[in-house]
């Protein structure tokens, strides 16, 4: 039986999870420090130094991409890797690929920190690379595609964990969102211009932005969610078919919202009204996703208080459903014509990136990392709770502030006397705002704070420890909890 065992016995790839964990940790300090510098730049704008590459017109693409990409493409990249291994008790398919998936994502990396600084942009939002690295995020994704549902195939249960269904969408997705959005014309290496024109270049544009943040940053991170949060609270999902119900209508809904970003524009009116009505019916879904995550803690609600890893975990479900909420609330034209354009969207959007994606990024480096390098947790815990704080206390300021600041421009954007004129000029609206907007850096440092803390926390986790890489479990062998497999609830 022995020698049977040892036939078959194979490990673990947690080689290419480590090397995605500690690069989310170091590319999150990254792009949050640039996004206080810019954060900063907007109250005393001399911080640019007279340096184009420091203007904020330069850094904020820089802040954007670094946060999304590099920190929220980094942690889906180690948890979709860790998670289908676990879930599928197989080791990751084509190791030579997945490790070309990790330095060419740097490379990817780099290259974005090299070329928006110095001015290298197609000037689409979330899509500013230029098309020879456009070219290269096309080749890793496919490589990324072929490591992941290989391993999918390879798979020893019958069963597709639900968290492998999201991570799965989310890879088809975006590929097909980035082929879209990125058909461009050569003008030279650092040049181009979109295939599309006018109003048809707005449209698909959003129908990539919207789709970017519902699928690389909602879609994705709720794989993780349907994870992470069942082993930490060591409760079985609370319902496994609500959990399928959540993803197809979740997934068919999200592709139609698009254009409520462009209320009020050239964009014909039923495409506008058409984006507004799938925004609203996309609050069911959302919060069917949300609802299910939180009833998984029935009957281990006493460990919150407890197990800051868990905080994490639940206060990010809490900022998913509030931030889907205000996104279709936002959708609506006459909330629209209020919002638009002003520091709400920016409130609007770091609730759902700093509340939701990095929360729920942040409980799940937390679980992870001492499983990779064998310990049974954190070097402190007592940090982890700091940084529960810091980050919870600094995304209510960042946002608070810009909610207030974004309600009080469009107000006064908008405000006329009786003969018609405005009552007020775009520099007293600025004037205006200027208190907010040091609220926001100081919840933007408080952040970047607990961001620094958990660097200093996983450092001392993982110097001088030896990886491990654990054996598979053979077919048919008894899963205990640090099997890691998700046992579905029942509906």
């Amino acid at each position: 039986m022995a020698s049977s065992h040892s036939a078959t016995a194979e490990t673990f790839n947690y080689t290419i999870v480590r090397q995605f964990a500690i690069m989310t940790v170091v590319w999150g300090v990254v792009g949050m420090l640039v996004g206080v510098l810019i954060a900063a730049q907007l109250l005393w704008p001399q911080l640019n130094l007279d340096i184009p590459f420091l203007t904020y017109g330069r850094l904020r693409p820089l802040h954007t991409n670094a946060v999304i990409f590099a920190f929220g493409g980094c942690a889906l990249f180690a948890s979709s890797y860790y998670v289908v291994q676990r879930t599928c008790q197989t080791r990751l398919f084509a190791g030579a690929l997945a490790s070309f998936t990790f330095w060419a994502w740097q490379l990817v990396i780099v290259l974005a920190a090299v070329s928006l600084p110095l001015g290298f942009t197609s000037g689409k939002e979330y899509a500013e690379l230029e098309w020879p690295i456009d070219i290269l995020i096309t080749v890793v994704w496919v490589v990324y595609a072929i490591v992941f549902f290989g391993t999918i195939v390879k798979r020893r249960v019958k069963h597709i964990y639900v968290a492998n269904w999201f991570f799965g969408s989310f890879i088809l997705t975006v590929a097909v969102l980035h082929l879209v959005n990125s058909a461009e014309i050569p003008f030279s290496m650092v040049k181009s211009y979109s295939a599309y024109a006018g109003v048809q270049d707005a449209m698909i544009q959003w129908w990539y932005g919207h789709n970017a943040v519902g699928f690389f940053l909602t879609t994705s991170f709720l794989g993780m969610m349907y994870y992470y949060i069942p082993k930490q609270a060591e409760r079985p999902v609370y319902s496994y078919r609500l959990s399928i119900v959540h993803f197809w209508a979740l997934i068919f809904t999200y592709m139609w919202a698009g254009p409520h970003h462009l209320a009020f524009t050239a964009l014909p009116d039923w495409a506008q009204s058409l984006g507004m009505v799938f925004s609203l019916i996309l609050l069911a879904p959302s919060w069917g996703g949300m609802i299910n995550g939180v009833m998984t803690l029935s009957g281990a609600w006493h460990k919150l208080r407890t197990d800051p890893i868990l905080k994490f975990l639940v206060v990010s479900l809490s900022f998913y459903g509030m931030s889907t909420f205000e996104g279709s609330m936002m959708s609506i034209r006459t909330v629209n014509a209020l919002s638009h354009y002003t520091d709400w969207t920016i409130g609007h959007v770091h609730s759902g990136a700093l509340g939701w994606v990095a929360m729920i990024t942040f409980g799940m480096l937390y679980y992870t990392i001492p499983r990779l390098w064998g310990r049974d947790k954190m070097y402190s815990m007592k940090l982890v709770e700091v940084h529960f704080w810091t980050a919870t206390i600094g995304v209510v300021l960042y946002i608070a502030a810009m909610w207030i600041a974004g309600v009080m421009q469009g107000l006064m954007w908008r405000a006329t006397e009786l003969d018609g004129s405005l009552t007020y000029s775009f520099v007293e609206s600025v004037k205006a705002t200027k208190p907010f907007y040091l609220i926001r850096l100081v919840g933007g440092l408080v952040y970047l704070i607990g961001m620094l803390i958990m660097a200093y926390n996983v450092f001392k986790t993982v110097v001088g420890q030896q990886p491990v890489n654990p054996v598979v479990p053979v077919a048919g062998e008894s899963l205990t909890a640090q099997n890691l497999v998700s046992a579905p609830a029942k509906a």
